[in-house]
């Protein structure tokens, strides 16, 4: 690691230990370790390819171990996740989508609370194909947090979306977060996003966790604060870009 990083206090909602993942002749995952705190919000930096969305589903219980092997990941809790593709069944209206799956008395109040929470709840009886890119990525995060999970996975979920929905949607993300305080992992492309969201910002690269550190700020946080860009600087030199932005 770049730096040291005192060890978590409090419960972990999540621990990956000695994480290897294989596939044919590549190995993507070499021995990763990652603890995710009850309540606390990390992000994941990494190269295309390098293995985030691979340690994204393994968390989420989609990819388990092949047979005879030993994962090495616990989570402690409920886990949901919310896609960079809002994956919303087309034959259903939202709030179907929202509440599919769900084994509550009444499965359309609860999609309609999480709708409210979202600020979609007009759209609620809506197609999925007549959703913006915006609507359609907070469809995806109620139907995520209609379960009250204790671990939320991001996947890239704002990358496809303009500048301006973007900001809109960190923000509610945010106040989602302070509401509910689940364990968040988010796994994105974007260092200026991830130091303006997250507690603490990973970088994987080499199958492994090359980097850890803490922000340390309060939030609103504003992306030219002289703390936030030594830290720009550090996780871009970590990821092999230089000054000029190029790899």
């Amino acid at each position: 690691m770049a730096r040291d990083v005192p060890a978590l206090t409090g419960e972990a909602v999540a621990t990956v230990t000695g994480f290897s993942r294989r596939f044919g002749d590549r190995t993507v995952l070499d021995g990763v370790d990652v603890t995710i705190g009850r309540g606390e919000f990390v992000a994941l930096l990494g190269r295309s390819g390098s293995g985030k969305s691979t340690l994204l589903r393994a968390l989420a219980g989609l990819d388990p171990a092949p047979a005879g092997e030993r994962d090495g990941i616990a989570v402690d809790g409920t886990v949901a996740v919310a896609f960079q593709e809002p994956r919303l069944l087309p034959w259903k209206r939202v709030r179907a989508n929202v509440a599919l799956g769900l084994r509550t008395p009444d499965p359309g109040a609860a999609a309609d609370g999480a709708l409210t929470e979202v600020g979609l709840i007009d759209r609620a009886g809506a197609w999925p194909l007549t959703l913006s890119g915006g609507e359609a990525q907070r469809a995806s995060l109620a139907r995520a947090l209609v379960r009250r999970p204790d671990l939320l996975l991001l996947d890239e979920p704002f990358s496809a979306l303009d500048a301006l929905t973007r900001i809109t949607m960190h923000r509610l993300v945010l106040d989602l977060w302070e509401r509910h305080r689940p364990g968040i992992l988010l796994v994105t492309h974007d260092v200026d996003e991830a130091l303006l969201l997250a507690d603490r910002v990973l970088v994987l690269d080499g199958g492994r966790i090359a980097h850890e550190s803490r922000v340390g700020l309060d939030r609103p946080r504003h992306r030219d604060h002289p703390h936030l860009l030594d830290l720009r600087s550090t996780l871009l030199a970590t990821l092999g870009v230089t000054p000029e932005g190029t790899a």
